[in-house]
């Protein structure tokens, strides 16, 4: 069971916040199609022995490809890896590229699932952002995608400078009137050398607001389960049977490859990442080289990414797993640091498992960090 992800490393403009690895210029877009299908073909071996469960173009903007230069990759991925009968194959989206023809061809094609870019309803949100769409562009692709798509998840981001707790009760009942399946929500951070940090630094734009942004995320919490939806992962809410199949294998650990640009994969032992450059990408990719660097995880690495990322799921950190695969003494440390955290009830365990109280979700990553091995030969 893994995944692969392609990374389409392509956007219309900048969003202020991001700091993803991108360009706005199309020019390379024919070579570097080509580039993803041949690192495809040179890495088929390292899933010899692996069935693809899920496929997912991310960016970027995967919709700025054509259905052609999709369905070609798609191809590709069949033609070398053994593909499970039932596959998730995720098409992230951007609104503005939303159009009548384009939804006809998502749905012709074997895209089954959409994660759309919505990030906010509202105009203010959207401008400050530097977003491509517009709030009524927002509203009109999901008119038009739930009439196309049944799997359909959205993303939203809250603390965002100047959003009230009113707009943002707002902008999650418009996404509940869409009957949306699956909601993404991430807190507006302020990456270092992005526009958003520098308006900040200027004064342009208020700082984020961290409590704020805690309120924001319990509000979420609250009308999000009210309405149906399980809260499954830290910044993921799916309703039953809609969990974000891609997501949940990185979260429980399954092997991926991640093709193109920037993009990052693990085998279980190795972590490993391509060039973050467009230009080398290719021509490293003409000469039959995939321009990637490896490590080698140790049994610490191992541990500390299990914690982070078990904590911030459902799943929770099992101690049993722990103890199995790294050793006793990891099973001890770990109980012995969340100790305080279970005494100031952000931690709870049940059932033999490590989990995060409602009242610690915010904080789970700094609770995770906490509960690290450091220099553990």
């Amino acid at each position: 069971m893994s995944g692969i992800y392609i990374h389409i490393p392509f956007c219309k403009q900048a969003c202020h916040y991001c700091d993803f690895h991108f360009s706005t210029s199309l020019k390379k877009k024919d070579e570097l199609v080509h580039a993803l299908a041949k690192e495809l073909v040179l890495r088929k071996d390292e899933f010899k022995n692996q069935k693809v469960e899920t496929i997912y173009f991310g960016g970027g903007t995967p919709s700025l490809l054509s259905i052609e230069e999709l369905q070609f990759l798609i191809d590709e991925v069949y033609k070398n890896y053994e593909v499970s009968e039932n596959p998730e194959i995720t098409l992230e989206a951007n609104p503005d590229d939303l159009t009548h023809q384009k939804l006809n061809d998502y749905a012709a094609s074997p895209i089954n699932r959409l994660s759309i870019g919505i990030q906010s309803f509202f105009e203010e949100d959207l401008k400050l952002m530097n977003r491509a769409h517009n709030s009524e562009e927002a509203k009109k692709c999901l008119e038009e995608a739930t009439k196309h798509f049944e799997n359909i998840s959205i993303d939203l981001i809250y603390g965002i400078p100047g959003m009230s707790n009113a707009r943002w009760i707002q902008n999650l009942e418009m996404a509940l009137a869409f009957n949306i399946p699956h909601i993404s929500s991430y807190a507006l951070t302020v990456e270092p050398k992005t526009p958003l940090a520098t308006f900040i630094k200027k004064g342009i734009i208020k700082n984020v607001d961290d409590d704020l942004a805690q309120e924001q995320f319990h509000i979420m919490i609250e009308k999000l389960e009210a309405a149906g939806f399980i809260h499954y992962e830290l910044s993921n809410f799916g309703k039953p049977g809609y969990f974000s199949r891609n997501n949940s294998a990185y979260w429980q650990g399954k092997p991926y490859l991640g093709i193109g640009p920037s993009a990052h994969s693990f085998d279980g032992k190795h972590r490993s990442w391509n060039v973050r450059n467009n230009s080398k990408y290719i021509n490293s990719l003409n000469e039959d080289v995939v321009p990637i660097e490896t490590e080698t995880l140790s049994i610490t690495d191992k541990y500390n990414e299990y914690v982070m990322t078990g904590l911030r799921t459902i799943w929770g950190v099992s101690l049993k797993k722990v103890e199995l695969e790294f050793g006793e003494h990891y099973k001890n440390y770990l109980l012995d640091q969340a100790q305080k955290h279970i005494i100031q009830q952000l931690l709870y365990l049940d059932d033999g498992k490590l989990l995060v109280t409602k009242k610690g979700k915010f904080l789970s990553d700094g609770i995770a960090s906490d509960l690290f091995k450091i220099n553990l030969s």
